[in-house]
């Protein structure tokens, strides 16, 4: 086996930390720069809480985990783990830091196992986070990447195999 690897994706936004940390964190609405999904929990994000990531419909459970910290407004890591991809897990690790009058966003990744499938979705996906958590953020609309998504994500929840439906993964 490959040694798992890190990969860190940095961004400053334009906005007060508290701005992005509140806007990273909502659960229960779509959130753009998560590929439309719906962050949701039983009883809020905390660490040893059990997190999934639905389709707008809610119908569709992408993306399932556990909240490892969560120390607001700075440090947000959670385990995470695609439904439709059969692979170990990886840690994403969120971190905010006042910079020249905004936040410093970074996205990391731990434990990516060199050249899987997951490692080449997680690290494609990182750009499309870091640009539309910044466009939003900064002007209250995702990016033209992230509108669009929005605009086909039924069609992706139609798309889902049967082992993602949401019964199939409980909080």
């Amino acid at each position: 086996m490959t040694n798992p690897t890190t990969n860190i994706n940095r961004v400053l936004i334009n906005a007060p930390v508290e701005t992005v940390w509140n806007t990273l964190v909502k659960t229960d609405e779509a959130l753009p720069f998560f590929f439309g999904g719906v962050c949701q929990t039983q009883d809020g994000l905390k660490p040893g809480a059990r997190y999934r990531m639905v389709s707008a419909n809610r119908k569709v459970a992408m993306v399932v985990g556990e909240v490892l910290r969560f120390e607001p407004p700075h440090v947000y890591a959670h385990t995470f783990t695609m439904t439709n991809i059969d692979e170990p897990p990886v840690t994403v690790t969120y971190t905010l830091v006042e910079k020249d009058g905004g936040t410093e966003f970074e996205l990391r990744i731990d434990n990516l196992i060199p050249g899987s499938k997951l490692a080449k979705e997680m690290v494609s996906a990182q750009g499309f986070i870091a640009s539309n958590l910044k466009a939003l953020c900064e002007t209250g609309r995702p990016a033209f990447t992230g509108r669009m998504v929005g605009l086909l994500g039924p069609v992706f929840a139609r798309l889902a195999k049967p082992a993602q439906a949401v019964e199939h993964w409980p909080l």
